[in-house]
């Protein structure tokens, strides 16, 4: 059973279709699935895999054969009230300018002239279309077609906005200019809709977009399993942690026994960001002694450097413990206010613990090591292993820092002219 304070819940959901010889095609079966306030969610499968059936059935267009769907805990009945779509292919009346396509839902709803104007114009202009209510749609691009369908969509102002495929009959450019805009709506808190539910085929833009991504199988529709995008918004498409999910989806996709997120949680660990010991202990230092808590865009200014400059610093911090960073402040917490006061024996030991407890690649670094009769292992060693999820240039820059990182804490030395790791000690036994 799903959780019914969930916005919207699916529980056991099957659909099959009568087959003009007799028998049936079974589309989907025993799907279990919910949606909460103030999330994305995306549909991600194969052909085959039921998406955008499942999608009907949630908005109440088409029943299901078995299980049942509940909108705010009840039983869902018919069309869904608090859902609103948009569709592959538009869906436009070409007889009604572009404000008459946008005023069609609230038309349907009996709301007076005025407020469908208002509404229409207020939902135009924020998918910039300004100036075009009077256009036709056979005047418009493919792009400046799906925004209206997007201003029909947001003049309901639903609970719940369903996406089918939105951005796949576009051109490249057009479809990125367009995803970039929802994005940013979102981000800003201008979205008019609680939660997104989007059915796509395209694993970039599930990564780029949603919080949660399920995943369903083939033959029947199944959910084989879901991923929590855990990415800071907006989305670096360079960023390593997302090229490292958009890798796993993709072998998920193509491997039907593949599990789901077993081999992403193999790769979270690695990712480390760019930051040298120094400048994790003097960011510690200025927030502890400006109270334990500073606003990061202000601590960039004063420190002259540009805010994407600074985030690599408080990103270490955050995943060693040291800090937590939130609503643009960085706070530093009891680990890190320690961590900054300790003297100089203190610091080794404060953040060799923390290292080793919050970076598990680390453990594997020292295993290693320690399997060595000579406790040196060569550079190349862990390159290829973090090979395997990075390219060959953010590979060295990882070792670059888990170098530092492991230097400062005392668990190895640096052989930077044989390029070998050495276990502390073992550098005078040569």
């Amino acid at each position: 059973m799903v959780d019914n304070s969930s916005l919207l819940a699916a529980e056991q959901v099957g659909k099959s279709f009568p087959l003009p010889g007799g028998g049936e095609q079974i589309v989907l079966e025993n799907v279990t699935l919910s949606l909460a306030p103030r999330e994305i969610v995306a549909l991600l499968g194969r052909s085959g895999s039921g998406k955008s059936t499942l999608l009907r059935i949630l908005a109440g267009l088409i029943p299901p054969s078995s299980g049942r769907v509940l909108m705010n805990g009840a039983p869902l009945q018919g069309p869904n009230p608090g859902v609103a779509m948009v569709f592959q292919s538009f869906a436009l009346l070409p007889w009604l300018t572009v404000r008459e396509n946008a005023e069609l839902g609230l038309y349907a709803r009996g709301a007076s002239r005025e407020a469908c104007e208002k509404e229409a114009m207020m939902a135009l202009a924020m998918v910039g279309l300004e100036g075009f209510e009077g256009a036709y749609p056979k005047e418009l691009s493919g792009g400046m077609r799906q925004r209206v369908g997007f201003a029909r969509a947001f003049v309901m102002k639903p609970d719940l906005l369903m996406m089918d495929e939105p951005f796949s009959a576009l051109d490249v450019l057009t479809a990125e200019n367009l995803r970039g805009e929802i994005s940013d709506l979102w981000e800003r808190g201008a979205f008019p809709a609680k939660t997104v539910l989007m059915v796509t085929h395209n694993i970039d833009e599930a990564v780029l977009l949603a919080d949660r991504i399920v995943i369903l199988g083939v033959n029947p529709g199944t959910v084989r399993g879901e991923l929590t995008v855990d990415l800071p918004r907006p989305r670096d498409k360079k960023a390593a942690h997302f090229l490292a999910l958009v890798d796993h989806i993709y072998t998920v996709m193509t491997n039907p026994d593949a599990p789901v997120g077993e081999a992403l949680a193999k790769k979270e660990f690695l990712e480390l960001p760019h930051a040298r010991v120094d400048e994790i202990s003097g960011l510690l230092e200025i927030v502890h002694e400006r109270g334990g808590k500073e606003d990061l865009p202000q601590l960039a200014e004063g420190l002259r450097l540009e805010l994407d400059d600074l985030l690599p610093t408080t990103d270490a911090a955050a995943l060693l413990g040291f800090a937590t960073v939130g609503q643009g402040d960085v706070i530093i917490t009891e680990t890190g206010d320690d961590f900054a006061t300790a003297d100089v024996q203190r610091s080794y030991q404060i953040f060799r613990a923390q290292l080793l407890k919050s970076v598990p690649f680390v453990s594997n670094v020292m295993q290693a090591i320690d399997s060595k009769q000579d406790g040196r292992v060569r550079k190349e060693f862990f390159l290829d292993m973090l090979e395997e999820h990075f390219t060959p240039s953010e590979a060295e820059e990882q070792f670059e820092t888990l170098v530092d990182w492991g230097r400062y804490a005392q668990l190895f030395e640096y052989d930077a002219a044989k390029k070998r790791i050495i276990r502390v000690g073992s550098e005078n036994e040569e």
